[in-house]
């Protein structure tokens, strides 16, 4: 019997293969659908399956227009019908393919910039009004139809960054990720509608200030269609779309080639996880549950009331693999962040017991979630363009990081939240309790080695009453910012790549809203202005020695020299570069104690020399003097043979290089 369904295994391996040299050797440029397309989309694997759903412009017979394409196979009947028609529902009715469910048309009055939706016929008499799953532009919220665009029309000058980026090993390069939010990054001062800057005017202001910042990657929230500007992009209703909020297809495209040409990586936020119930979206797109689980154990998530995919089907994990290959291959993005994966990867989550369906094995883990992880991450991998995946996952699901082949999801990266819930915790205390919490610092070493991993600081710890970073911060308010800076510096010390979300880097003081902007005017205050310009200071840092970047993932590139300094609350490490060159040492005070008689032990019989000093006055310090250079005494220290010894400021941060 083993041996029978090996066989089978290999012929349906080998009759795939075959059409999908069909599909290899067919016109790359057709956008009509074939048998061989509908056979491979069935099987899951049409990774281009976007340039044949959806519409696309183009000419048959002569005609110039636009073939529609759409999958709905519970459907009696689907109608196509926009304003190149008049909206009349009934004109255009689609023809059936084949029997995996796809309904196709070529409309001759059809043309780029014409809206349109899809009438579906249920077998039970309901007339459903859908929009385009894979139309590539949408109407301005609050309408909700789709919008023919052609994306062929852009013209790339990106082509070095990106040959640059399929050569990088992205472990060993710096990353300092911006999160940004585009609505409320800046308003326009000209009282327009939602004050939203276009695509191409946020260009110009992003580009500038992420240069000036050095930041080396922006990633963008909510830029997939969605109808409700609370849910910051999260409740995705048009996948392939950019959302109109800041203009077109083409305006993305400008936005991305020129952040490319700039050097700086963009990283979009994905959402494979969940969709919103809205009547005009993926929701019973059929009149039936196709794109979710049709068990509303399964397939719904009671505290977001949203839908959950449903991995098992195919043309379901096809539709969300050729999702993410197309903002990676169309619109040249750099990584993808995938959103919510702890929801996706326990049946559980969420959700209370009787109210969840266990897997085949009676168990919590998701199985073809997991199926799927490592489905899409070997795609991804086997494009060979440098392309990332990053996993926000907030549980201790084994080997993220790890590849499929050895039985791992496949991400580049892991969002290290414990990290930084211990991080939040522990500076957000009061600095007579922080010895008896000095651990929470120390812990994510202790694991740091299991997964590649991102420090985040993100817009998720910045709104529902968390308050802003600064103002979780104890004290007056200027130990709020003494202790932010001293923060910071720990963070950039620490081990693993780095995350912020904007306005985290001059302190925004209010929490984070998506229907205002930032508050810019604060850096009219030096408090603020210090700030901003400390973490200039620490990116240029961390862009310029590779020893806080290119061993990030084991203890070759980190060393403490005193992780027990509970009672004093002081923290002190180096970072080690693989040529054993300008390594970084790092001592943080985390209370407002001065310590006029520090001493650190330090490696080396060297010269240290002072790169940073978090009381400077110019950051908003109180002008704490740490000399220039300190040349290392044979006195043992911290169990080391040398040491130095200078005034710690209180909640001051020192760095050196040696």
């Amino acid at each position: 019997m083993a041996e029978k369904k090996s066989a089978a295994a290999k012929n349906a391996g080998a009759s795939e293969k075959s059409v999908r040299d069909m599909l290899q050797q067919a016109d790359a440029d057709s956008v009509f659908i074939s048998d061989a397309d509908m056979f491979v989309f069935g099987q899951g694997t049409h990774y281009d399956i976007y340039k044949k759903l959806g519409a696309h412009p183009c000419v048959k017979d002569g005609k110039t227009g636009v073939f529609f394409g759409v999958w709905a196979p519970h459907a009696a009947s689907v109608h196509v019908f926009g304003s190149f028609n008049g909206w009349n529902e009934d004109a255009y009715c689609m023809e059936k393919l084949g029997d995996i469910g796809i309904y196709a048309l070529f409309v001759p009055e059809a043309k780029v910039g014409d809206m349109y939706k899809f009438l579906i016929y249920t077998h039970d008499g309901r007339k459903l009004y859908k929009a385009d799953p894979y139309a590539n532009h949408a109407e301005l919220r609050p309408g909700t139809a789709s919008v023919i665009a052609d994306l062929t029309k852009f013209k790339w000058t990106d082509g070095a960054w990106m040959e640059e980026r399929a050569q990088k090993d992205h472990y060993k390069e710096p990353m300092a990720v911006y999160e940004c939010h585009i609505g409320s990054f800046m308003k326009h001062p000209d009282g327009t509608p939602d004050g939203f800057y276009n695509y191409r005017e946020f260009t110009d202001r992003i580009v500038d200030y992420l240069k000036e910042m050095k930041y080396t990657h922006v990633e963008l929230m909510g830029i997939a269609e969605h109808p409700f500007d609370g849910s910051w992009g999260y409740q995705v209703t048009g996948y392939f779309a950019p959302t109109a909020r800041y203009g077109t297809p083409e305006d993305f495209q400008y936005l991305i080639n020129t952040l490319h040409r700039n050097k700086i990586g963009v990283i979009l936020d994905w959402v494979p996880a969940h969709f919103p119930r809205d009547a005009h979206g993926l929701a019973d797109f059929d009149g039936q549950a196709l794109y979710e689980y049709p068990d509303p154990r399964m397939g719904e998530h009671p505290d977001w009331g949203t839908k959950i995919f449903n991995y098992a089907q195919n043309e379901v994990r096809n539709f969300l693999i050729a999702n993410a290959l197309f903002w990676i291959k169309e619109f040249h993005v750099d990584g993808l962040r995938v959103d919510a994966v702890a929801s996706m990867l326990y049946l559980d989550y969420g959700k209370s017991s009787g109210n969840w369906v266990p897997n085949k094995y009676g168990g919590h883990e998701n199985l073809d979630a997991i199926e799927f992880f490592k489905h899409l991450n070997s795609v991804v991998k086997g494009l060979n363009s440098g392309a990332i995946t990053i996993a926000e996952e907030s549980t201790a699901w084994p080997k993220v990081t790890a590849a499929p082949e050895d039985d791992g999801l496949g991400f580049t990266f892991k969002w290290n939240m414990g990290w930084m819930h211990d991080f939040c915790d522990y500076m957000k205390l009061d600095p007579l309790f922080r010895k008896n919490n000095h651990h929470k610092m120390t812990f994510a070493m202790s694991y740091n080695s299991s997964e590649k991993y991102i420090l985040p600081l993100s817009h998720d710890e910045v709104v529902h009453l968390k308050c802003s970073m600064v103002n979780k911060m104890p004290g007056y308010q200027v130990d709020k910012y003494a202790n932010l800076r001293v923060g910071y510096s720990y963070m950039f010390g620490h081990a693993g790549k780095k995350l912020l979300f904007m306005g985290q880097d001059f302190a925004q003081e209010r929490e984070w809203s998506e229907a205002r902007e930032l508050d810019w005017y604060l850096l009219e205050n030096p408090l603020n202005k210090g700030m901003q310009e400390y973490m200039k200071e620490l990116l240029k840092l961390y862009r310029k020695y590779p020893c806080l970047y290119e061993i990030d993932h084991d203890w070759a590139g980190f060393e403490w020299i005193n992780a027990n300094d509970g009672d004093r609350s002081i923290y002190s490490f180096f970072r080690k570069s693989s040529t054993g060159k300008n390594c970084l040492l790092f001592v943080q005070n985390m209370t407002p104690m001065q310590r006029e008689d520090f001493r650190v032990g330090v490696p080396q019989k060297k010269k240290y020399k002072l790169l940073l000093n978090s009381d400077d006055t110019r950051f908003g310090g109180n002008g704490g003097v740490i000399p220039a250079e300190i040349k290392a005494e044979a006195t043992p220290w911290d169990s080391r043979d040398y040491s130095i010894a200078f005034s710690l400021p209180p909640y001051g941060a020192a760095i050196f290089v040696f």
